[in-house]
Formats: C-alpha cells, structure tokens, sequence
C-alpha cells in the first residue's frame, strides 16, 4: 500500500491516527497525530483510513492483492526522491552509489529489494540507467537526482534480481556556480548474482538506514575535470581547446576499489567463480592463488597503496601461500588487516609507503 500526502491514516498496532505531512523516504512518513504533534513513522505500522475518507466525501480505492506496475511516468518523482540520511552524518567519501536495499529490514534475504540511486555530492546529476534484461539492453530509467538526495528507482523480487546486475549508467553533474566543471561519466555496473543470497554481503553504512549492498559508481574524486584553471577563465584568458582523453579501461583491481588507493578483495571461492560443482581442492586452491597474483599485479600496476585480501580462516593454507609468494615482489609489505572489521581472516598488503 502506498501512502502520499494528505492520505488519513490509523495505527496499524496501536489506537489513534492522523495525516501523512510528507514522504521522507520509500520506507518513513512524517505523521501528524490527531493532537497536533508530527513524528517519523515507518509506513508498514499504518493502514490508511477509509471510514474516515468516506465520512470526509473523498474517494478512495482499495489496492488489489496482485498490483500491476505502472510506467515510470506515472509516478510522481516527488514520491521518489528524498534526503540523505537525515538522522546522522554521512561518512562515505563523496560520490554516486547504487544501492540494493532490502525493502522490509527483517527480509534481508528472502524480500523484496528497493534499487536506489544516491547522490552524495554537491552537484545536480542528471542520470540514464540502462540494464541488460533478458537479453535485451533497456534503458530503465532517467532523470535527475538533487545534491545529497537519493532515489528508489524501482522495487524488484528476488526472481528479479539477474535483470538488475549488468548494465550502464551516464551521469552529468550540474551546479549554478561550480568550482570545478566535471565531463559527464559513463560507468558499468557489474555485480555478482550469487552477493544477494549471502548475508555477510549486507553491510550497514551512513548513506541509508539498515544493512544493504551498496556499490561506488563514481567517487567524486576521480570524475574528470573539465578545466582545473578556473582563475585564467575569470580573468578572460583564451585556451586552447584539448580533446578529452578516452577513459583507461577498467582494471581487474577497481572492481574491488574500496577508497582512493585502496582494495578489498575477498578469495573465498564463491566470490572468484559462479559455480563450483567438479571442481577439487587443489583446482580452487590454485584459482585463488592465480586471483591474489592477478589482484596484487593490477594494483602495483595502478598505483594502489593498499589491498586487503580475505582469505578466510580455514587451516592457514591460503594464508600462507599468499605470504610466501609476496616474497616475489619488491617494496610490498603486509600485516594483520583491521579485526574488528574483517575479523581474523584477512590481511593488508601495502604498497610503497602508506600514506
């Protein structure tokens, strides 16, 4: 059941009611109680009341069990677009992320998933989201998105889900007085079906409320700038015109880019291959060994800083092998990777001098 503005509203579990004020996300309304107060309410604890629509002369429809989806056209993108985590401070690094989330939190791997478009900049961005569906590349969706804004682009089931891992999305950035002038992005989106069914994927963050799959589209810090000469363009200095370079092909190692020069990269056999079936021990022993070499390669290669690969706990075989085998680079180092965030089965490569 949808609710909007102006909708009069009960408690799903308790007495009293009142009037949905406004949308604050897919999943929270502000409601005005019957005494005059507005709270935060998640929308599943109300149930719209009809009696009292009724009584008032307004006309009302009751939703069927089985809803149709409606073209995006037809709904509002008022009732889409909401602020970024206005309970707290956001701590990601600035950037656009697209984000799984669960639409019911107690649903995390058996419900309905909310597909979300966030904006964490200071820009305007105007989007067009393709994905490749049944065969067919479709562009889903477009629009744009306010600064510090999010929007639920759609909400899919989980036989959905393989409709909604490969695809592009084009961004331009748009600000009435910008210091800096970005070129327009085109990034890939590229996820792993197998991430949705496992609960260690769902992690929490301060761009949404509850755990979710959260993917980095485009860190603001390595959008390209259309001129970093700003003061030369006040003063009414010409420039020549330089074609924009074509953007590097995406390497093996940004896949699991975590921060600015940095990595995590997770060797358990299920993150490396889709299926497993006829494979031995030492087949996926050997799979992870060449993935670690393949990893740490790209990052030397790309000027990472930092790679933290998982290798799990299991009986130290793994773990061994990838430190005897950085015996075979230079100007690399490793150490015990955070525990309280990876737990005992991870470890930290660095790369030159750790800044």
């Amino acid at each position: 059941m949808k609710l909007k503005v102006g909708d009069k509203v009960k408690f799903l579990n308790e007495r009293g009611g009142g009037v949905i004020r406004a949308i604050i996300d897919s999943k929270m309304v502000r409601l005005e109680t019957e005494d005059g107060f507005e709270m935060p309410v998640l929308a599943s604890e109300l149930i719209r009341d009809y009696r009292a629509e009724k009584e008032s002369g307004t006309e009302y429809f009751i939703q069927p069990s089985a809803p149709v989806k409606t073209e995006r056209a037809e709904e509002p993108e008022e009732g889409r677009i909401s602020g970024i985590n206005p309970w707290g401070t956001v701590k990601e690094e600035k950037g656009i992320y697209l984000a799984y989330e669960p639409h019911e939190r107690q649903w995390v791997l058996t419900g309905d998933l909310d597909i979300v478009l966030i904006n964490h900049t200071s820009f305007e961005v105007l989007y067009n989201l393709f994905f490749l569906q049944d065969g067919i590349m479709r562009g889903v969706d477009y629009g744009s998105v306010p600064y510090e804004s999010k929007i639920v682009i759609d909400t899919i089931n989980r036989d959905e889900i393989e409709n909604w891992t490969k695809g592009f999305i084009q961004l331009s950035f748009h600000k009435d007085e910008p210091r800096k002038v970005y070129l327009p992005a085109h990034c890939v989106i590229n996820i792993k079906p197998s991430r949705f069914y496992k609960e260690g994927s769902y992690q929490s963050s301060t761009l949404l409320q509850g755990k979710t799959i959260l993917i980095s589209i485009a860190p603001q810090n390595t959008l390209q700038v259309a001129s970093d000469e700003e003061e030369a363009i006040k003063a009414g200095i010409q420039h020549q015109s330089v074609p924009a370079e074509p953007l590097r092909e995406k390497q093996l190692i940004d896949k699991h880019r975590s921060a600015a020069g940095e990595a995590v990269v997770d060797l358990h056999i299920g993150e490396i291959v889709d299926n497993i079936s006829g494979l031995k021990s030492q087949d996926m022993f050997n799979l992870q060994m060449d993935y670690f070499r393949k990893s740490l390669e790209s990052a030397i290669k790309n000027d990472y800083r930092k790679v933290t690969f998982i290798h799990g706990i299991g009986n130290g075989v793994l773990k061994n092998a990838i430190i005897k085998e950085m015996e075979h680079y230079e100007g690399i180092e490793n150490r015990m990777a955070n525990i309280t965030k990876f737990g005992a089965g991870a470890i930290d490569v660095l790369i030159g001098k750790e800044s």
